[in-house]
């Protein structure tokens, strides 16, 4: 499942290659943030209110696709670092933060996640929040590893786009707007 291509996947690659693997970090922090409260949410709160009320899934949908949008013009709008500088990014740490936690925070795929797979792991007849600690911590620890894998084998790639910088950018872009469109298309709440 962290391996898995997706919407933070396109993000953390695009940032990698713009502003370096140590900005990415931030971006990591904010998904699994994002995740962290999705899963606590939906395990002891609102899990069932998903299933009864799919406008407001729905209404997470679109929030979600408008960011990927905005994210998709953003990153086509950015200019590539030059690999041999040692220029400091114009992104503040709480903007990296706020761009990985806000992609995985409208996710209906997130939220869809965890209120299906989560419960067949939980026996909620003995000590539940025990075992949801145990959970959510592997998965925060794995899904952040994932994303600063795929951040890392980002910034190798780099060297090779060396003579058309702006190409993973385009391509970025045109990734994100793919998954907006996919989104608005298929998820039916």
């Amino acid at each position: 499942m962290f391996i898995t291509p997706g919407t933070p996947r396109v993000v953390i690659i695009s940032y990698s290659m713009n502003y370096g693997v140590k900005n990415c970090v931030w971006v990591a922090l904010g998904d699994i943030s994002a995740n962290f409260i999705q899963a606590t949410l939906v395990i002891f709160f609102i899990g069932s209110f998903f299933s009864d009320h799919p406008l407001f899934l729905n209404t997470f949908k679109w929030i979600g696709i408008a960011y990927i949008t905005y994210l998709a013009y953003d990153i086509y709008r950015a200019r590539p670092k030059d690999i041999n500088s040692k220029e400091i990014s114009q992104k503040s740490f709480f903007s990296f933060y706020k761009d990985g936690f806000l992609v995985a925070g409208t996710s209906p795929k997130a939220w869809m996640f965890f209120p299906f797979i989560f419960p067949q792991f939980i026996d909620f007849n003995t000590n539940y929040v025990a075992q949801f600690l145990i959970l959510i911590t592997s998965y925060v620890v794995l899904d952040f590893l994932s994303l600063i894998g795929y951040a890392m084998l980002a910034n190798k790639l780099i060297v090779w786009l060396k003579a058309n910088p702006k190409i993973i950018n385009t391509i970025s872009a045109c990734v994100l707007v793919i998954i907006a469109i996919i989104i608005a298309l298929t998820q039916q709440y």
